[in-house]
């Protein structure tokens, strides 16, 4: 399966997640700088090029050292570990319909908003 532009996925209000296939995605922080960004997205990129190398090879130890990179990665963007918001818990990876968002992606599925 391919996949689509992120641009494609609807984002929350707050701008905290995007939602793929009914699940709660939690976005980047937006506040980090520009060039205090750049740094973990080219770990992230190396990273999941390096899980796909191991994969391909099967070497489990590359691959376990690879997702450590990938974890630390979004870690540092944001996208796991503390939320980078101040209200609210971390809703990562829940079904849309059941958290404070559902109402919201109901109306995007009805083309109300």
């Amino acid at each position: 399966m391919r996949s689509r532009p992120a641009d494609h996925y609807p984002v929350t209000p707050d701008g905290r997640y995007f939602v793929v296939r009914s699940l709660l995605w939690r976005r980047a922080n937006p506040r980090l700088a520009d060039d205090v960004r750049q740094s973990p997205v080219k770990r992230l990129m190396e990273g999941r090029r390096a899980v796909a190398a191991a994969l391909r090879k099967n070497d489990h130890v590359a691959l376990q050292a690879a997702r450590e990179t990938v974890n630390a990665a979004k870690v540092a963007l944001g996208e796991r570990g503390p939320v980078w918001w101040e209200d609210g818990e971390d809703l990562n990876r829940r079904l849309v319909r059941n958290t404070g968002y559902a109402e919201w992606y109901a109306r995007l599925d009805t083309g109300a908003e």
